[in-house]
């Protein structure tokens, strides 16, 4: 046996080492773990051109209402009730012999396809609205075919079955779970002519900053040694080559792609203010600036406390003012978050905190995008 092997020293500085490449190793697992948790993946910031949600459409009769269909007052619907009669069972009958049906409905049908695709033997929802009946209600749809919203589009499925409805107070539209069931396959195309794939950017994100950094981002990240793969269009859309080698199965490098992270900070929207006015919520990015501008409405105060020199907590002089100075001194730096706490001070309600954000912009001193809902 040699000296080396029989040496106990060698072998405890052998174990540091060890140790310290573990340890070094973990905290690099950490540090990596602890920025991609900050991040944003790009699938969360666009969607891909092709991935868009299809329609099916159609017209067809419900029937088994109560007395609330369309019956003879409506022809349309009894000339489709005929036609389906003579069809299946009668090639005699004519509409006149059914004006007094009064438990069917003429309907509008649609139906919204996912953004995956979908494959012949799905089932999805179905949309019912009804054309002239008063309620829908205990209706079943009669057997219809569906087919796409162009012209001399073909059949893609079939729906019937039991009208649901959802909202009572609105008994002339109805739905149907899982009340169409497709006889074609419709596969997302995400490749153009040119084998490229578009990003649509989100409309919060949709800026031409933004745009131009997920296309850095993705050059650099997919293309480190060039050519570059991805170019702006425009504020909404970024085109990315898919490489040759890729394009005849190009999931794993679309993957890739949606799955790269974005730092926060390189997410740039611009300011923006969102006011839903149904619910009084105000929303608003923190860079929001606004010019000075003095604010008064509706002979809201605040109280202003002001000791003397000698002042106690008992004896202070107190001023009351309705008006309230944003950046009064011409700073140029105040924001909205800080007109927001003189709302908060003066315990605005919402409507008026929205109704003062509005004449603010209206008068050109909020610099942000105003997006009402």
């Amino acid at each position: 046996m040699s000296m080396d092997t029989m040496n106990p020293n060698r072998d405890r500085q052998k174990m540091r080492d060890r140790k310290k490449s573990i340890i070094t190793l973990t905290l690099a697992a950490l540090f990596i773990m602890a920025s991609t948790a900050q991040a944003v993946q790009v699938q969360d910031l666009i969607r891909l051109k092709g991935a868009e949600s299809n329609k099916l459409v159609g017209m067809g009769i419900v029937i088994g209402l109560k007395g609330t269909g369309d019956g003879g007052k409506f022809a349309p619907s009894v000339r489709s009730l005929a036609s389906t009669v003579q069809n299946l069972i009668d090639p005699t009958v004519i509409a006149a012999e059914l004006k007094d049906a009064k438990n069917v409905a003429l309907v509008a049908i649609s139906v919204n396809l996912p953004a995956s695709g979908v494959r012949e033997g799905d089932k999805v929802d179905v949309h019912v609205s009804a054309v002239a009946a008063k309620s829908l209600e205990g209706g079943r749809l009669f057997l219809v075919p569906l087919i796409g919203p162009m012209k001399n589009s073909p059949v893609f499925a079939f729906a019937e079955g039991s009208v649901i409805i959802e909202d009572k107070d609105v008994p002339t539209v109805g739905m149907i779970r899982n009340g169409a069931q497709l006889t074609r396959d419709i596969f997302v195309q995400y490749l153009d002519e040119g084998g490229r794939i578009t990003l649509v950017l989100n409309e919060s994100v949709a800026t031409l900053p933004m745009a131009t950094n997920l296309a850095n981002l993705i050059n650099g990240y997919l293309a480190p040694d060039g050519p570059n793969i991805a170019r702006v269009i425009d504020q909404k859309n970024v085109v990315v080559d898919v490489p040759v080698h890729e394009r005849r199965e190009p999931a794993a490098f679309i993957s890739s792609v949606l799955q790269t992270y974005v730092d926060p900070s390189m997410i740039s929207t611009g300011a923006r203010v969102v006011i839903n006015e149904k619910t009084g919520t105000i929303v608003f990015s923190h860079d929001v600036q606004i010019s000075p501008v003095g604010v008064t409405h509706r002979g809201m105060t605040i109280n202003m406390i002001t000791p003397e020199p000698v002042a106690t907590d008992e004896a202070p002089r107190v001023e009351q003012v309705n008006t309230v100075g944003i950046d009064p001194e011409n700073r140029g730096g105040a924001k909205l978050a800080d007109l927001i706490k003189a709302f908060n001070q003066l315990k605005v309600e919402a409507a008026d905190r929205i109704a003062i954000i509005k004449e603010i912009h209206r008068s050109g001193r909020l610099h942000a995008q105003l997006i009402i809902e």
